[in-house]
């Protein structure tokens, strides 16, 4: 006879769970509590479903803004879930006890003391607590608190639950911890004592109850009274909900920074495996056996022979250390000693295949999810990406063009469909999925694709409910807000390309609608050209992507329209500005190239009046000759005599030097082939003093930062034929990067006054 009986537990112990199990089998009990959230209880039919497979999280989460997320993560091996399990299994009521998710949720962030399942010691929530003792104990053996661990009770073969709740007991008398978390632990025990009495009074003999909890808390249990009705209705709550979710490997290792994580939770299952066949002294076999596969499999070589003499040598390091077995420690020593011959460096990718592993839980369906996330699993079962949900990058290229040898419509667009998916998950920043550059030139039916599931991906879906009850849904109201939100047209013109993208004609048509209430008002060319550049985009692909654009156009003449009219009073600029300026009038290029209805007698009238110019920013003035010359529109001789007037003895050498870095800026294939240009810029130089020499140098090798080594070797080639000398000698100076004199010279043009030339 006697109180409950209370096994205190490490979360994530191996050890732990495989003597709990026992421990059930013996007491027989007619009720077992669980130290876990209390309102979440019904989770537990879905851990215990036979098509579920762990790692898996139960995720609460607020209900509205900002959301906050409180996650519960579990191994198959994790002490909470094998009582669970158990008592599924042989019919005995199973319930959580610890205070209920929308508690610990309605406390702020920075105050939330029960990160539940989320502790580095053998009980849930007490991190600040016990930190101190660890870093103690480690001083004190010589191993972190892992290798310590699992020397003292991994590979206990005795009482296991008097040992840890021993440890807990000590640890929590020798912990220091400020007023404040220690009022809240003693919450959570009243609570929890709480349920215990709500047991007991509803007819369950005290001494049939099983309590698994953190060895944290067991005296806290023994000692403490039950929280009264009144302070159970005082508690702060939060709207809340909850979900049970996939989990990996990866995130539940402490690498991922998840402060409850073992280090190698792939590992840990192989311990749980070896208590369920040999024993602990099992262990190092599967290790080492798993460690050189993975090597293997990587290509490396390893002979039968580096891995006996591994297993030897851990056997040794282990007695040495004090422990029956060899500990991780012992086994990651061992194997870099023989099969990685002495470089952990060897074995790194083996090592994190065997230790942490690439393990992603599973879910039947019909699991308790948000309507965003059965929206999102339903699509990707349709589009056929679920061989993508992995925790490896995979890549998916798509081909957005209609398929004729097909006999449906939807498989007829099934990638485009998959596109609008993706740029959707995109919007929502559900980081499933990541675009790649385009491979393609003139042509934009190829996307390409990087995907990769992680749990944070199932967070973020979560979130996203609050938007929507779908992903088109939720990318809608994104869209809609980020609209609203916007103050200049080039925020509005990304917008409608993201609904665009996205396949979402409603929300495209409101970001335009937003797009043109925007630019009656003044914009900076920068802005002009960027809102043409995208709008142009969508004129171009639109009919790939099954959209109409035709009341983009008109807008698309406006920002022409307006671009040519401002572009002259943007060339009168400092030095920092001229960049952006040149990328503009690239972008009004392309742009008028793209498209017939724009006019094309006024763009080059404008670049020839910019190119004579001499107020103007060099630069800009040398980039409007570059886009003529590469047009067809400058002749031998005009560009000979533009030459000869811009890099001329009368000039200062960081206008002439600019005005060169302008012509430079395109068509270079075209510039390197006329020596005779080389030959003007040869005499220029020659011609200068030497401290606008060195200016001017300054600007020419920025100019020449961007050109390709083949392009500088050409380059080096025209001047060695003009010096006389070897080409790699002429390279040397368009090889070597900008020093740091150079870069404050150019940051002290910045201030140049243009106006006054």
């Amino acid at each position: 006879m006697g109180g409950p009986a209370l096994f205190g537990v490490r979360h994530l112990s191996p050890a732990a769970a495989f003597h709990l199990r026992r421990a059930l089998d013996q007491a027989q009990p007619a009720l077992v509590l669980v130290e876990g959230p209390s309102d979440l209880n019904d989770q537990m039919q879905w851990l215990c479903h036979p098509e579920t497979r762990f790692p898996a999280a139960i995720l609460a989460y607020t209900q509205t803004p900002p959301v906050r997320t409180l996650l519960y993560p579990l191994a198959v091996y994790s002490p909470e879930v094998q009582a669970i399990l158990w008592a599924h299994e042989h019919g005995v009521p199973c319930r959580f006890m610890d205070l209920p998710s929308s508690v610990f949720l309605a406390l702020s962030p920075e105050e939330d003391p029960s990160a539940p399942g989320g502790d580095d010691g053998p009980q849930d929530g007490a991190e600040r607590t016990t930190e101190s003792v660890y870093r103690r104990l480690e001083t004190l053996t010589g191993e972190d608190h892992d290798t310590f661990w699992e020397r003292r009770f991994e590979q206990l073969e005795g009482d296991y639950a008097s040992a840890a709740n021993t440890f807990g007991r000590e640890l929590r008398a020798a912990s220091l911890d400020s007023p404040r978390h220690q009022a809240e632990t003693l919450v959570r025990e009243a609570y929890m004592k709480r349920v215990i009495a709500q047991a007991i009074s509803s007819g369950v003999p005290a001494e049939r109850i099983f309590c698994v909890c953190g060895a944290f808390h067991v005296a806290g249990l023994e000692e403490n009274a039950p929280m009264t009705d009144e302070e159970a209705a005082a508690l702060p709550r939060a709207d809340a909900a909850a979900t049970l979710m996939p989990y990996s490997y990866y995130r539940l290792s402490s690498r991922s920074g998840y402060g409850a994580g073992n280090k190698a939770p792939a590992y840990f299952e192989l311990l749980w495996e070896a208590l369920h066949g040999g024993g602990p002294g099992e262990t190092p076999y599967l290790y080492l056996t798993r460690l050189a596969a993975a090597h293997r499999k990587a290509g490396n070589l390893t002979s039968s022979a580096e891995v006996i003499e591994a297993a030897r040598l851990a056997q040794t390091l282990a007695a040495l250390r004090g422990s029956r077995y060899p500990t991780l420690r012992d086994l990651r020593d061992a194997s870099v000693s023989t099969m990685g011959h002495g470089a952990f460096s060897e074995l790194a990718l083996a090592a994190a295949d065997t230790e942490i592993g690439k393990t992603i839980g599973f879910l039947p369906e019909g699991v308790s999810r948000t309507s965003v996330q059965e929206d999102f699993y339903r699509q990707l079962k349709a589009l056929r990406l679920e061989k993508f949900r992995a925790a490896e990058l995979q890549r998916l290229d798509l081909d957005l063009r209609e398929k004729l040898n097909v006999k449906s419509q939807l498989a007829a667009l099934a990638d485009l469909r998959r596109s609008f998916f993706l740029h959707r998950l995109r919007v929502l920043n559900i980081h499933f999925a990541s675009l790649l550059p385009s491979r393609q030139e003139g042509a934009n039916w190829g996307e390409y694709w990087d995907l990769r599931w992680t749990p944070e991906v199932e967070i973020e879906i979560v979130e996203s409910a609050l938007l929507g009850d779908t992903i088109e849904g939720a990318a809608a109201y994104a869209l809609k807000e980020r609209a609203e939100e916007s103050t200049s047209i080039a925020q509005a013109a990304a917008i409608f390309e993201d609904a665009f993208l996205c396949g979402m004609p409603a929300a495209a048509q409101h970001a335009l609608a937003v797009l043109q209430g925007l630019s009656v008002d003044a914009a900076a060319l920068a802005d002009v050209a960027e809102t043409a550049h995208r709008l142009s985009y969508v004129v171009r692909f639109g009919d790939l992507r099954r959209f109409d654009a035709a009341p983009v156009e008109p807008l698309i003449r406006q920002l022409y329209l307006r671009a040519c009219l401002t572009l002259a009073d943007a060339c009168i600029c400092d030095v920092k500005a001229a960049p952006a300026v040149t990328l503009a009038m690239d972008r009004l290029n392309t742009l008028q190239l793209n498209h017939t209805f724009l006019e094309g007698d006024r763009w080059l009238s404008l670049l020839a009046e910019l190119s004579d110019r001499d107020d103007l920013n060099t630069r800009c003035s040398g980039f409007a000759m570059a886009i003529l010359l590469e047009r067809g529109e400058v002749d031998e001789e005009l560009l000979a005599r533009e030459v000869a007037r811009r890099l001329s003895p009368g000039v200062p050498a960081e206008l002439g030097a600019g005005w060169f870095e302008g012509l430079a800026g395109k068509n270079r294939y075209a510039l390197i082939a006329r020596l005779s240009l080389w030959r003007h810029l040869d005499g220029y130089l020659s011609g200068l003093d030497e401290a606008a020499f060195r200016r001017a140098l300054v600007f020419l090798r920025r100019a020449f930062a961007d050109f390709s080594p083949k392009e500088k070797n050409d380059i080096a080639e025209n001047l060695g034929e003009i010096w006389g000398v070897n080409p790699q000698q002429a390279a040397e100076s368009l090889m070597t990067d900008l020093t740091a004199g150079e870069q404050e010279l150019l940051s002290g043009l910045d201030e140049f006054d243009f106006d006054n030339i």
